[in-house]
């Protein structure tokens, strides 16, 4: 997910239900589930989809509505960010609604640590965010919970093509414009210029700039690349004086997740299956993405996103939504992210990244 620090944050912790109401009654939950208030004869059950099977596509379901009452859920994302596309078709669509689900969107445009620590204090109840952007926190003990990944790619390296930056080892002793010195891009590249040799701290400078004015400073000469994600980085390149230089698609990373769902941990300890449905529901809108990209444009630009439909449409087709990795797969791949961001000093060296994998994962779908 891109963060764009300038966007405001829309979360209002007034409308949020207080997290002791629901867990109030404890064991009497079972009766009334959630603390909704629910009689017995109408308690919660997830919605009569199938089972979420992880292969290229999902299973059709069918279109049924539920037969239960809805369960209220908070789910924080960015209104901005193009990767996010899943969830507001899925809320379209009536996916979550097919799962049982009431979901309600909490919408951050600011630091993902303060998303992260919504979720794990309960004023959501899970979210979707980047994998490169989300593992220093959960190093660092956030309760919260990773339950499958949503999709590859969304991040561009975008040079000057004056410059003569054709590859990465061409951007030695170059500067590079950036949204903030944690986003997800300089990990990514940093990681990429640490493979080629090149020290990611002083072989290249990293410049810091308002997301939306990275291309300008490309374009003052202040800069001679940019490192950023969809929609900025894909809008930018139709610039005929920007080339593409490397994205997080290249190479080795072509299956490698990006984007991630993940969960608070009281709501996996209490509530389970609300977590499943939850996780299944934006899988499959993942998918759905995947297979109508048109619609998961027009769902998204309905929501505040930038760029003119057709252009939100290429994207998502140029990205991986087709490839939603869970299970041992998943847990991989965060252990490989581990390893690499070790390498460029943002997790500890001390870590033990197949524990960490272990620790940050759960599997709700089993």
């Amino acid at each position: 997910m891109i963060e764009d620090p300038l966007h405001p944050r829309t979360m209002d912790p007034g409308r949020w239900p207080s997290r002791r109401l629901l867990l109030r009654a404890g064991a009497g939950a079972m009766a009334a589930p959630f603390g909704l208030g629910l009689s017995a004869s109408q308690a919660w059950a997830p919605g009569p989809g199938a089972p979420f099977n992880p292969g290229p596509l999902c299973s059709p379901i069918a279109a049924v509505g539920p037969t239960t009452p809805l369960r209220p859920v908070k789910l924080a994302w960015n209104a901005t960010a193009i990767c996010t596309a899943a969830a507001p078709l899925a809320k379209e669509q009536g996916i979550f609604a097919k799962h049982g689900l009431d979901v309600d969107f909490v919408n951050f445009g600011g630091a993902t640590e303060a998303l992260l620590e919504a979720i794990a204090t309960g004023k959501a109840d899970a979210g979707i965010g980047m994998a490169l952007r989300w593992l220093k926190p959960l190093e660092q003990g956030f309760d919260v919970k990773i339950t499958a990944g949503l999709h590859g790619g969304c991040l561009r390296l975008l040079a000057d093509k004056a410059s003569g930056i054709t590859d990465i080892p061409s951007l030695k002793g170059k500067t590079i414009a950036i949204s903030d010195q944690a986003s997800p891009a300089k990990n990514f590249f940093s990681l990429q210029l640490a493979k080629a040799g090149i020290d990611p701290d002083s072989g290249v400078d990293w410049r810091q700039y308002p997301a939306d004015l990275l291309n300008l400073a490309v374009q003052k000469g202040e800069a001679q690349a940019l490192a950023d994600g969809d929609p900025r980085t894909w809008i930018w390149l139709k610039d005929q004086r920007f080339t593409e230089v490397a994205t997080n698609l290249s190479g080795d990373y072509a299956d490698r997740t990006c984007c991630v769902v993940a969960v608070r941990g009281s709501l996996l300890r209490n509530d389970r299956p609300v977590a499943a449905a939850l996780t299944r529901a934006i899988l499959e809108g993942g998918h759905a993405v995947h297979e109508n990209p048109a619609a998961a444009a027009k769902a998204f630009s309905g929501y505040g996103g930038k760029g003119s439909v057709e252009d939100l449409a290429a994207m998502l087709r140029n990205q991986q939504h087709g490839d939603s990795p869970v299970g041992g797969r998943l847990k991989q791949q965060l252990a490989l992210y581990g390893d690499e961001l070790k390498l460029v000093n943002v997790l500890k060296r001390s870590t033990d990244t197949a524990k960490f994998a272990e620790r940050i994962y759960a599997d709700v779908l089993g």
